[in-house]
């Protein structure tokens, strides 16, 4: 029927695009649908013709409930039990026959209540009457359903005894001890299911107890027995001694300790703690095993005993001795290097030619290429460390051949192989010894106020502590499967039944095309500000080489583990079979001799990764992170301090990024499109979120240069660039620990951050690899599969929004459709995403990454796993241990932190054993702590890394001496929704804090509403600014040649007050434009000659802008101190003894001096300035003046 109205109506409008016949039943055949009528179709609604009837029937037992309907067409028998509708799917309980009926076996309490039938079919519904279903159950004694059981539990730790019984009546439970009533002192309580609860169980507590499920019909009784045992902090029952071991060889070093609970043993070396791995093994006793033992591991190691009641710590020193003499693989140092830089640098420039001339037809190649190595410095480090280990791999492998050396089953064993003075040659002729030499911190006027752009000399006794082209740092000890370079996974792992899973399978689990479920209490702004400020932290220098080093195969046509390729496989995880077998994946570039200096490469460590990014929080995104880079971004043009702009946007007139004029990266996919922006951080060109927010902060940088060049004309460029830089690197860390972080970490992780308490030059504020590898990824499951673009209402633009992967580099998108403002409202307008562990990743991620520009996909997931094996890092069990969290054995000992079975489950099936489960993935199913965007894990390992980012960073904007007391004051006034109304194109509304989520229009401010940093405070007061570098010499007088725009007020001084309140153009200028003079009682000149001279040298744009104010003022007359218009030349008495005259634009003011009075009385008369004599005949109305 409904088809057959359809088509009339469209008929009736002479819009009919379609027909359609009858095919049944056979009297209609033929005919048009639209031509049949209502009353052909001969339907009739449902009647009911038989109803149910209440029924009350004992427990157990099963009833009928009957109900039949007439319609045409048949109607469909509905029941509803309590106006739900009943599934009888679920309950297999519940049965339906064909005529309606509905059959309820082994009715139970809960199936009382009201029943109603529903017959239903196209032409309409109809129900019964209610029916009561009534239960009543036969009498029964007591029965424990869920009975207590024998516990040993630790003092002060709590007891709960479940106890549950049925019966007819309901039985009470009570509880008793030894057969009398519970003690009434103590921490006793029964709750009304039954369950019997003790807090911080005491000796006193132990005993016999018993549960009694007491009713009409009799008593039932259970007995449980209580034994609380003493806390017991560990204690060492075998110490370890100092002891030697010669290189290469390995060492079992005991420690034993017991305790109640039994405590867990860990080792500690240098602060780090030994993890798992080829290397290191702590067996269940604590026994600790150094395998192929070499100088870096001599030294002190720590034994540590923890158990919950606390910590006891024991160490010894191991020495470490040499073998005199040649060492097997030195006859092969030679052979071995100059095969090493000819097979490195072919397959270097292999993968350059594939880059960078020629057109790139997959997605790998194209994130290859964006992120390829551009600076000769970080080139030239990486291709030294791939040679240096890349010799060592030849020299084993021919070693081994000659079969000079016993392996003893082990991968690798370095250090029996090589001798130190092999060693020391290696790493001169692979480049290692000719990297950049150790910084020189000898500047104090400079390295005192301002950075270094690599991050060196921040820490004046570390110089290279937290630097740009360093190895990242460590809180365990890298689990590499042989110890010192091979990836976990290539074997089976130590103690394990299975392999390591693909992760590429790991990542299908988790991925789901589910709904994205919104946040209501923050922004997307909350995932983005994470992204930005990660290209600040961390930028590994990926491999230089995709192809591999034996015989310059693309690592893309292989699916082998040889250097520097590390594919992943795929079988498992593609169901489709549309996938290779394998994923490209070419592992990170290792640092020369593991980031230590030339003086210790005598001895072989384990593989470490290069950050390319200085880890401060210091904007070296905006910044670069190399002086190189730094000069690349400024604006030579004019020496005001700026950074290079590029096009103006048309509306707003501000600038957009410059172009990068680098090779070509991927940004220019068509003709039509733009090449890359060119940022501090070349990433800024990934998506458009990243693009928008480098835009903001690098007219972040411009408005403040600017306006400081204003304050200070006598700066020159470099003081105006680095005291911009230097307010920004500021409101960056203000912004990420003040509005940021809370919202992160909650209450819980802002109390264990705690408050700044001052720089610690011991700490190394160097980004953590966990941290950059698996932890600071957290942001990668709150990525919304769309990208917003809202207008100033926060409706959708009219170029819509945009998929995920076509907002992945396409820069070209911010001129072509609407700036950058839509892309900043979509962040701070829209809600985040909400963290589902069952659903973690979005399709967008795993499948269709970057299919906007390629057909390939790649597996973002996958890639954080792998490059997490690729880095060495320990498992998530490893990381608990860290933190103090439970240890674990099981896969049930997660249930604390992982409390959903299902996730459980997953991981069960995934890995062979909780030891192998890989870090990220276990820190993203981790259930959230209340009140945070994070489980324990994570929570622990961002406090450790923004702890040691704050405390080790000796310019943090807190620091005292940093800035004056008056500027940290303006700088805590920063937020970054004053950022996006100060440099957006035109925001005029935000938020009050761009984090959090909030009703349009309601909840949203004017942008004059929000806070701003008043820069003032920055202007120099110099005694003589014609002087150049004579910055902060504070003085009395020179408050008074501050710029008039810009002064503070004086208390007292309100005049001057009302003069800083007025409009640009109401500025007293002298007739030369050289002089402004301000003649009050506040007793305030200026010299403005000079000053007028000093802007001449420094700023010409300002002096024309002066020109243009003093024409204005010149055709415009004066205004006076009250305000009053006056007009060219016009002449009045301002008060008794002051005449004032308009000139030029100029008010001048002049008080007449009186001479003395030749009388001894003189008298003031009204209206004179002078006191007059009366006496003498002097006339009263001709007073003597000089």
């Amino acid at each position: 029927m409904w088809l057959g109205e359809l088509l009339q109506g469209f008929a009736q409008h002479g819009h009919t695009q379609v027909a359609a016949t009858c095919e049944y039943p056979r009297r209609l055949h033929g005919r048009a649908v639209a031509s049949v009528t209502v009353e052909e179709f001969n339907c009739q609604s449902p009647r009911i013709t038989l109803e149910p009837q209440d029924v009350e029937v004992p427990s157990g037992n099963t009833v009928y409930f009957t109900c039949r309907a007439e319609g045409n067409p048949k109607p469909e028998i509905i029941w509803i039990h309590n106006n739900h509708s009943l599934d009888v799917e679920d309950d297999t309980r519940l049965n339906m026959f064909d005529d309606g009926t509905l059959m309820i076996q082994n009715t139970r309490e809960s199936d009382q209540g009201v029943y109603q039938c529903m017959a239903k079919n196209s032409a309409g519904e109809a129900k019964t009457q209610s029916a009561m279903l009534r239960y009543s159950s036969r009498p029964a004694p007591p029965q424990f359903t869920v009975a207590p059981k024998d516990q040993v539990v630790l003092e002060e730790h709590a007891v709960e005894w479940l106890c549950e019984a049925d019966g007819n009546p309901p039985p009470v439970i009570i509880w008793t001890k030894t057969g009398g009533q519970l003690p009434v002192e103590g921490w006793h309580t029964v709750l009304s299911s039954g369950t019997l609860r003790i807090d911080h169980a005491a000796q006193h507590d132990q005993g016999q107890y018993e549960c009694q499920a007491v009713s009409s019909l009799g008593v039932k009784k259970v007995s449980v027995q209580l034994t609380v045992k003493p806390k017991a902090l560990a204690v060492f029952t075998q110490r370890p001694q100092d002891t030697s071991v010669e290189v290469g060889k390995n060492i079992n070093i005991s420690c034993h300790a017991q305790g109640e609970p039994q405590p867990v043993i860990t080792w500690n070396k240098e602060g780090v703690q030994i993890t798992e791995s080829g290397k290191f093994h702590v067996d269940g006793e604590g026994t600790l095993t150094i395998y192929d033992a070499g100088f870096p591991d001599q030294g002190r190691y720590e034994c540590m005993a923890r158990n919950s009641f606390g910590l006891v710590v024991t160490n010894m020193f191991l020495t470490v001795t040499a073998i005199q003499g040649r060492q097997a693989g030195d006859d092969f140092v030679e052979s071995s290097i100059l095969d090493a830089v000819q097979r490195v640098d072919s397959a270097i420039n292999s993968t350059r030619r594939h880059l960078f001339s020629q057109k790139l037809h997959t997605s790998s190649d194209l994130l290859v290429r964006f992120h390829y190595p551009r600076d000769p410095l970080i080139v030239e480090t990486a291709r030294a460390g791939e040679i240096f280990e890349h010799t060592l791999q030849l020299i084993r492998e021919r070693a081994k051949q000659g079969l000079t050396v016993d392996l003893e089953g082990k991968e690798f064993r370095y250090n029996d192989l090589v001798s130190p003075r092999s060693l020391g040659l290696i790493a001169s002729l692979s480049g290692c010894t000719a990297r950049r030499p150790l910084p020189n911190c000898s500047h104090p006027c400079f390295h005192g106020k301002y950075r270094a752009h690599d991050g060196t000399c921040n820490n004046l006794q570390q110089p290279t502590w937290g630097a740009a082209l360093t190895a990242f740092a460590r809180l365990l000890q890298p689990a590499y499967q042989d110890g010192i370079r091979s990836p976990r996974g290539l074997a089976l792992p130590a103690g394990s039944r299975q392999p390591l899973p693909s992760p590429r399978l790991v990542a299908t689990v988790w991925a789901r095309a589910a709904a994205v479920t919104p946040d209501h209490s923050y922004t997307r702004m909350l995932m983005h500000w994470g992204w930005f400020l990660e290209h600040d932290l961390d930028h590994t220098v990926p491999a230089l080489s995709t192809a591999r080093f034996l015989d310059g195969l693309p690592c893309s046509s292989v699916c082998t583990n040889d250097p520097p390729c590390f594919p992943m496989n795929t079988r498992h995880a593609n169901s489709r079979g549309t996938h290779p077998p394998c994923m490209l994946f070419a592992r990170s570039s290792p640092a020369c001799a593991s980031g230590r200096p030339s003086a210790k490469v005598g001895s072989v460590y384990a593989r470490e990764q290069i950050n390319q990014q200085t880890a401060y929080i210091d904007g070296s995104n905006v910044y670069g992170s190399s002086e190189r880079e730094s000069q690349a971004l400024r604006d030579p043009s004019v020496p005001r301090g700026l950074l290079r702009t590029g096009l103006p946007w048309p509306p707003s007139g501000k600038h957009l990024l410059p172009f990068s004029t680098d090779p070509p990266t991927g940004c220019e996919r068509q003709e039509q499109d733009s090449p890359c922006f060119l940022a501090g951080d070349h990433r800024a060109n990934e998506h458009l979120a990243l693009t928008a927010m480098h835009t903001l902060w690098f007219r972040e940088h411009n408005r403040v240069a600017t306006e400081l060049s204003a304050l200070n004309p006598h700066w020159d460029g470099d003081t105006v660039y680095q005291e911009a830089r230097k307010i920004v690197g500021a409101e960056l860390q203000h912004i990420t620990y003040s509005h940021w972080l809370p919202k992160v970490l909650g209450d819980p992780g802002t109390r264990m951050l705690r408050d700044y308490r001052g720089y610690n030059p011991n700490v190394n504020a160097g980004i953590i690899n966990s941290f950059a590898t698996a932890a600071f990824r957290f942001g990668h499951i709150l990525i919304n599969p769309i990208l917003y673009r809202l207008n100033d209402t926060l409706g959708e633009i009219s170029e819509g929004h945009l998929p995920f992967n076509k907002a992945l580099f396409s820069p070209s998108r911010i001129i072509k459709e609407g700036g950058i403002d839509p892309v900043l409202r979509g962040l701070f307008g829209v809600a985040a995403k909400w963290r589902a562990p069952s659903y973690l990743l979005s399709l967008e991620l795993t499948q269709r990454l970057f299919s906007a520009a390629y057909s390939a996909a790649v597996d973002s997931a996958a890639t954080i796993i792998q490059r997490g094996r690729d880095h060495g890092i320990p498992p998530y069990v490893d990381f608990r241990v860290f933190c103090n969290l439970t240890s674990v054995k099981n896969f049930e000992d997660l249930q604390n932190e992982i409390k959903d079975s299902e996730i459980r489950q997953k991981l069960r099936k995934l890995y062979g054993s909780p030891g192998d489960i890989d870090l990220w993935p276990a820190l993203m199913v981790e259930d959230l702590i209340p009140g945070t965007r994070v489980g324990p894990t994570l929570m622990c390992l961002f406090v450790t890394q923004f702890q040691r980012l704050r405390d080790g960073d000796r310019f943090w904007y807190e620091n005292p001496g940093v800035f004056t007391p008056a500027q940290l004051t303006q700088l805590k006034q920063a937020s970054l929704g004053r950022v996006l109304c100060d440099n957006g194109d035109s925001i005029q509304q935000v938020q009050a804090d761009v984090f959090v989520k909030a009703e349009y229009p309601q909840d949203y401010l004017s942008c004059s509403e929000i806070p701003k940093v008043d820069l003032r405070v920055w202007q120099d007061c110099c005694a003589d600014c014609r002087s150049r570098g004579q910055l902060r010499a504070v003085t009395q007088e020179s408050q008074k040649k501050r710029s008039a725009q810009y002064n503070y007020p004086d208390e007292k001084d309100t005049e001057l007050s009302h003069l800083r309140s007025r409009q640009q153009d109401e500025i007293y200028v002298g007739e030369d434009a050289r002089n402004v003079t301000v003649l009050e009682k506040t007793k305030f000149s200026q010299d403005f000659s000079t000053f007028a001279a000093e802007i001449q040298e420094t700023i010409t744009a300002l002096r024309e802008q002066i020109n243009k104010l003093e024409a204005r003022l010149r055709q415009a007359g004066c205004t006076d101190v009250k305000g009053v218009p006056r007009k060219a030349e016009e002449r009045w008495m301002k008060e008794d003894c002051t005449h004032c005259v308009c000139e030029s634009g100029q008010v001048t003011c002049v008080v007449e001096i009186c001479a003395p009075a030749p009388c001894a009385s003189p008298e003031l008369v009204k209206g004179m300035c002078c006191p007059v004599c009366r006496d003498r005949g002097m006339p009263t109305d001709s007073p003597e003046k000089r």
